[in-house]
């Protein structure tokens, strides 16, 4: 894929997992301590979020690159993932998107945005999606910048949905349809 967001100068590209990508994944998903915990669903307990990161890192071992799941890619090397699954029902055009980036030498300078940006595309070229949605907390502040910034907008809020450190906060839904992402990348 080519870069279609200038506001990261370091180039950013969606590509398949490879081989050579497992250590460093492995690394930071089974990093209990890891800083991007903080940010990606905070609000399940440690020993759930532990238990699927491991389950995960199994899959990942055990199976080969996903049409769903890329690895984002800057200056070759894996800094982390985005992801998306279809909605039931299955063909209804309603696609959710993920992103994390596990490294937070990699926060804050354009790259989620850039990322989430090509994976919004990829999505509206290839598959049938109406609508693409992302799905965080109000405590993620950096991810719902980083959607509004390229079109999306809120569409559900649910006020003081999740604990997190003894502090309520809400679970929030941004979408964009396609209509929309069209009509602004003319």
């Amino acid at each position: 894929m080519r870069n279609v967001n200038a506001v990261s100068a370091r180039p950013v590209v969606l590509r398949d997992r490879q081989p050579r990508d497992l250590p460093t994944l492995t690394r930071w998903l089974t990093d209990p301590t890891a800083e991007w915990r903080r940010w990606d669903a905070p609000y399940f307990p440690r020993q759930m979020t532990d238990k699927t990161m491991r389950a995960y890192v199994a899959y990942l071992t055990e199976n080969g690159p996903d049409a769903d799941e890329r690895v984002i890619d800057v200056d070759g090397v894996c800094v982390g993932m985005v992801n998306r699954s279809e909605e039931e029902p299955a063909g209804g055009g309603w696609w959710d998107l993920g992103i994390l980036i596990y490294d937070p030498a990699y926060w804050g300078g354009g790259i989620g945005t850039h990322a989430l940006r090509l994976w919004v595309a990829d999505t509206f070229e290839w598959t049938n999606a109406h609508v693409v949605t992302v799905s965080t907390w109000s405590g993620n502040e950096r991810m719902i910048r980083a959607a509004k910034r390229i079109g999306f907008r809120e569409c559900a809020r649910v006020r003081g949905a999740y604990a997190v450190q003894g502090t309520r906060h809400d679970s929030v839904q941004l979408d964009l349809l396609r209509a929309e992402w069209e009509a602004a990348n003319r």
